[in-house]
């Protein structure tokens, strides 16, 4: 099939610029990947992924990430790590 028609979208240049780069990583140009995003729309009937609006608890947390309230920090990842293997 011949492609001819056009999307055109305005983004952030660093979300274009990042996304590129794993898109290179992965062997797709953006016209690739958005051509295989939409191919799935249609298969799916929908997105390919699930998008929900965050239940009550999930936005108290994030609201408090963003406020930094309880939020723990690390000095390094190799502290979170050993933190995390405590648990």
């Amino acid at each position: 099939m011949t492609k001819t028609a056009t999307v055109r979208a305005r983004i952030e240049p660093g979300l274009k610029r990042d996304a590129e780069a794993v898109l290179s990583e992965l062997g797709l140009s953006t016209s690739e990947a958005i051509t295989l995003f939409l191919r799935q729309v249609t298969l799916r009937q929908g997105l390919p992924f699930p998008v929900q609006i965050p239940n009550e608890e999930t936005r108290k947390a994030i609201t408090e990430a963003r406020d930094r309230i309880d939020l723990e920090t690390y000095a390094t990842v190799e502290e979170w790590s050993d933190e995390m293997r405590k648990l």
